[in-house]
């Protein structure tokens, strides 16, 4: 049976850039949502990394096709839990907070949120990719919310294991790579 290392987050956060960084395998990107629209995959040895699409608002977008999107990335999951070696949650860093609250103050679940809940009670192993963090002015403080809102204590230094603070543009993505190495050692 293969493993799988799947990419999984709302459109825009920088999934595919993060995808070609760990697979070095050229893959269509671009500023507007919905670039993504099916899942790219990658062979490397045993391990099949799995960019998916996008899920959330994006502009221009028929609700039918968002829908069946996500329908698409929950039926995925559901159907290959037991070959996800590793789920990535790619977030914007920069931007999290703040969409964050926006859903909150309207009393919804952030998707951001519902999606991390959901991977868990899959019971898959979960990481977090905070991308973008060449953006964030202040990273600890940054961290520490992001990972209040997952439901895990600060510091956010002691879930180094859950969280990885990279910027994939950059290629700075060793947090997330050391993640994936003791991962594919276990």
């Amino acid at each position: 049976m293969t493993s799988e290392i799947v990419l999984i987050g709302r459109s825009n956060v920088g999934k595919s850039t993060l995808f070609r960084q760990l697979t070095g395998k050229k893959v269509k990107v671009g500023r507007r949502p919905g670039v993504t629209v099916g899942p790219a995959r990658v062979r490397l040895g045993n391990v099949v990394y799995v960019d998916m699409p996008g899920y959330g608002y994006m502009k221009g977008i028929e609700k039918r096709l968002l829908e069946g999107t996500k329908d698409f990335i929950v039926q995925y999951l559901e159907e290959k839990a037991e070959e996800i070696l590793l789920a990535i949650q790619v977030i914007d860093a920069a931007s999290f907070l703040e969409i964050a609250d926006r859903w909150v103050k309207r009393g919804e679940v952030p998707l951001e949120v519902e999606l991390y809940e959901f991977l868990t009670d899959l019971d898959l192993a979960v990481v977090v990719a905070a991308n973008k963090m060449d953006k964030v002015e202040r990273p600890d403080d940054t961290l520490d919310e992001i990972g209040e809102r997952l439901g895990m204590l600060p510091p956010w230094s002691q879930w180094k294991d859950k969280i990885a603070p990279i910027s994939a543009k950059k290629g700075e993505i060793e947090p997330l790579k050391e993640i994936i190495r003791l991962k594919l050692q276990s």
